[in-house]
């Protein structure tokens, strides 16, 4: 065998890979620490900071298991801070004769890699990540002809496929989708588990990404970093899950609360996207683990989440790879405004906005319905530009990659693709976040009020949103009866006029 390279990324980290099935002294594998990833976008600090917890770990176990392996540091000498460098020298000066690397998951990767083959001069071979239910070209085979894309055909297909809550070939319960019983706000804080974390202390890598200059957004305690990032630690949180938080959690995913950030959620999207572990584990754990305890958790809790595994986080990398690298560019509305400069420190007087801000800058984490309902609704209702929403939720969230977070955002949250992830845009008044949250109770804006001092600016930014934009929307059949109800208000120049001076005035809101 010739003398081999191979490159691991940071969200490579798949130690049942098949690379790893035996040890060869002529392959040697590559991580490293890059201000090429940690500047592409500025990130939360914890971010940076997982990830390279993440990746040492991985490096000193395939080290320990004898595989042999390069690992650069982020402040070591040798590190030329971008991959193509780092590669050019390690083969000159080490004379590996081969490159391999796994597919990766970016686009902008992917293109930098598929490059690669014609500047370093030794044959370069591509492999799948072994991680995905299907390859990246899947849901565009599995569509073609069909004028639309739609995530529940794709995830009923899935279930099928990998027999998953399957009764033979029909769903059990004789329902694919439960989503009509998973919308419940959360009202009982008695029912809350203590979440469980795992504090380790980062000093080190906090300390030298800040003597780097590493830009970062966010907060960390140093000596209680709270994240999974082993294999280990990551099938404990499962474990954890199923045992603690699967009995509600379709109930209440979509809740919001001041009380607790995490309510019944899993937090296993970082352990997920750097594979530690794989989605079909994860599921099968937990299909599992429900046919054990049928008697004391629904089928509604354990289908809504694993609907989001199998259909929504494998339908957005289908989505991601059949409509890159044009899908970065869409913005149907036209949309130009900036962020508000609220978005960056949680300094404003709406209540929802704050508390999904400002624990987002704490934990680098928010759950699906703060980022689509709340950050996500108001960028789309005051127009900013899709750019602007993709760079803070790329960087403010620990488990954003763009194969996930572009689709999420330029998408689903924010329509500017025109509705390829989306049949309508995800957009609401005050009432809904009311509903499904505590947060209007202590606010400084009204949420029934449309107009006057103290309306809540949700209000008449929504059928400002809609009003401008009648032209696109109105023909589309999930939204008639939106502009039939606006058609009959009476007070439409003032819910505008009320708009338009929040939209002149977003960053005092």
């Amino acid at each position: 065998m010739p003398k081999t390279l191979r490159l691991i990324l940071g969200d490579q980290l798949n130690s049942n890979h098949s690379w790893f099935s035996e040890i060869n002294p002529e392959i040697t594998y590559l991580m490293v620490e890059m201000r090429q990833e940690t500047d592409y976008v500025q990130h939360h600090i914890q971010k940076i900071i997982a990830f390279f917890l993440a990746m040492r770990h991985f490096g000193e176990k395939i080290k320990k298991n004898g595989h042999q392996l390069i690992y650069y540091k982020l402040d070591n000498p040798e590190n030329e801070q971008e991959l193509e460098k780092i590669l050019v020298t390690l083969i000159q000066e080490q004379g590996f004769e081969k490159l391999e690397y796994q597919l990766p998951d970016e686009y902008r990767l992917d293109k930098q890699l598929g490059l690669l083959s014609e500047s370093l001069g030794i044959p370069v071979k591509a492999f799948d990540t072994e991680h995905f239910l299907t390859d990246r070209g899947f849901l565009k085979e599995f569509f073609r002809g069909k004028k639309n894309f739609l995530m529940e055909s794709f995830y009923r297909e899935m279930r099928k496929k990998f027999h998953i809550l399957m009764d033979g070939k029909d769903p059990i319960g004789g329902r694919w989708n439960f989503d009509q019983e998973n919308r419940s706000a959360f009202k009982d804080k008695h029912l809350l588990p203590k979440a469980k974390t795992y504090p380790k202390k980062a000093h080190e890598i906090y300390e030298m990404i800040q003597k780097a200059g590493v830009k970062t957004i966010g907060t960390l305690d140093p000596d209680s970093f709270p994240w999974p990032i082993s294999r280990k630690e990551s099938l404990e949180l499962l474990d954890y899950f199923c045992k603690n938080l699967l009995v509600h959690f379709g109930d209440f995913q979509d809740a919001m609360s001041t009380w607790d950030p995490y309510l019944f959620h899993s937090r296993l999207s970082f352990s997920l996207n750097t594979k530690l572990i794989t989605p079909l584990e994860v599921v099968e754990k937990v299909e599992q683990y429900w046919i054990a305890n049928q008697n004391q958790i629904s089928l509604s809790q354990v289908e809504g989440f694993i609907r989001q595994i199998i259909g929504w986080r494998e339908y957005m990398r289908g989505i991601y790879w059949a409509k890159m690298p044009e899908f970065a560019e869409l913005n149907f509305f036209g949309h130009k405004r900036k962020l508000p400069v609220w978005y960056w420190t949680g300094n404003t007087k709406m209540k929802c906005l704050s508390h999904s801000i400002g624990q987002s800058l704490e934990m680098a984490y928010a759950h699906h319905i703060q980022r689509l309902m709340v950050t996500g609704n108001f960028a789309l209702l005051a127009g900013i530009a899709p750019d602007e929403v993709d760079k803070w939720y790329l960087g403010i969230y620990i488990d954003a990659i763009e194969w996930v977070e572009i689709t999420n955002t330029r998408g689903m949250s924010q329509f500017a693709d025109g509705g390829i992830v989306g049949t309508k845009p995800y957009v609401s008044s005050a009432n809904y976040i009311k509903k499904m949250s505590n947060y209007c109770s202590h606010c400084a804006y009204k949420p029934t009020e449309k107009t006057g001092n103290g309306a809540c600016p949700f209000n008449s930014l929504y059928w400002h949103f809609y009003e401008r934009n009648r032209e696109k929307l109105e023909k589309n059949p999930r939204i008639g009866m939106v502009y039939k109800t606006w058609d009959k208000m009476k007070n439409k120049p003032e819910i505008l006029d009320q708009a338009e001076f929040y939209i002149k005035n977003l960053d005092t809101l």
